[in-house]
């Protein structure tokens, strides 16, 4: 189990920060994430893993004006 953005999710243990953030539906183009503190580049999502016991924060970026 890991938290993201507040809720306890499961299933997710070893995937990528890529492939879970399409599970959930975020919009790659708009978002940072963070992971135990340390922000993860986009150029790394795919190579980054997210495990059990993780604190994962994504930040959706809005337009605006």
């Amino acid at each position: 189990m890991l938290q993201l953005n507040g809720e306890e999710k499961t299933g997710y243990d070893g995937v990528s920060v890529e492939e879970m953030i399409q599970r959930e539906g975020f919009n790659r183009a708009r978002i940072a994430v963070e992971i135990n503190g340390r922000i993860v580049s986009k150029a790394e999502y795919s190579s980054v893993c997210v495990h059990s016991g993780d604190v994962i924060e994504v930040v959706s970026f809005v337009g605006g004006g």
